[in-house]
């Protein structure tokens, strides 16, 4: 199924929710976060549930799939389909590594044969699964992304975020944090581009983050650019988590589009200190849809299993202009 077609069917799942379990107000306003960024509503209806046995949390990423679903990929290895309306689980799938072992899966891609591209920060890692959750292709990533002493990177600091540019044919993943021996705000995107059936490694980009803060995802817009989250933690402050829209083709040039602690904070509570109570560890984020103007942009939190933190999703809507 077409990408726009899926994103069409996400959509209309979407704005048919107006009232989700221990969600945040349902009707449409104006809840704006800055100019470029608005919070229609926030959804913790998932938050310390389990589906079929096994923890729904731990969530690292999200994809439109080709029915027009949610997949939601856990860090502990779990891939989950969620109802686009009510979120509710309606599968999940177990990914591993060639050995077995349990991955620390961050990333994700639906390519558009209906695969998924899955990335993991323990070495780092890209390799393709079957629906079923069978290893079918694994990426070749440069020797100095691996993670120290075999490269680089940082441990549980490297590949977090993937995504597809316009057209399926480049495949970008963000480093979360520096390479050692590189400053600290640079952090490095590679991509592949494809050849058949399979990636082969092509440019890489140097993204600049703001002072103490890494990349937990990336996501492609239609014209080709990347909206970029930024995100850092200060014990007994709470989460800074920032939305930027960087192009490629422009050396990577930023733009902010809002510092999501100015977003209203629609009755949400915290568990732990925040400077807004809406606030989390935000780390997944992924396009549901698009006007002419708008793109429609869900986001959901990383709760590390952890009481003091949520698993929360916000519903946001985002100009991302030329």
């Amino acid at each position: 199924m077409p990408l726009r077609t899926r994103l069409a069917l996400l959509t209309a799942g979407l704005a048919a929710a107006t009232c989700l379990t221990a969600a945040g107000p349902a009707q449409a306003t104006s809840h704006a976060c800055s100019p470029s960024v608005a919070i229609d509503r926030f959804s913790d209806a998932l938050d310390k549930t389990t589906y079929d046995g096994t923890f729904v949390g731990n969530l690292s990423a999200l994809a439109v799939d080709r029915d027009g679903s949610l997949a939601a990929l856990s860090d502990r290895s779990s891939l989950f389909r969620l109802e686009a309306r009510t979120l509710g689980p309606r599968s999940v799938t177990s990914l591993a590594d060639e050995t077995g072992a349990a991955l620390d899966s961050e990333g994700l891609v639906v390519d558009r044969d209906g695969t998924y591209l899955v990335t993991s920060e323990t070495e780092p890692s890209v390799r393709r699964y079957s629906r079923t959750g069978e290893i079918l292709d694994r990426l070749p990533v440069p020797d100095d992304l691996r993670v120290s002493p075999a490269g680089r990177g940082q441990p549980n600091g490297t590949f977090e975020g993937l995504t597809l540019l316009p057209g399926g044919r480049t495949l970008v993943a963000s480093m979360e944090y520096a390479l050692a021996g590189d400053p600290a705000d640079t952090v490095r995107f590679q991509t592949w581009t494809r050849h058949g059936s399979h990636f082969r490694l092509a440019a890489r980009y140097t993204y600049r983050t703001d002072p103490g803060l890494g990349v937990p995802e990336i996501q492609a817009t239609p014209d080709g650019r990347l909206l970029v989250l930024e995100r850092g933690f200060t014990a007994g402050v709470g989460n800074t988590v920032r939305l930027y829209l960087a192009d490629p083709r422009h050396a990577m040039r930023k733009t902010l589009l809002t510092d999501l602690v100015t977003c209203p904070s629609l009755g949400a509570t915290a568990r732990q200190p925040q400077p807004n109570p809406l606030l989390d560890n935000i780390e997944g984020m992924t396009i549901t849809g698009r006007t002419r103007s708008t793109l429609k942009v869900l986001l959901v939190s990383d709760d590390n299993q952890n009481a003091a933190q949520t698993t929360r999703f916000y519903f946001l809507r985002v100009r991302a202009r030329p």
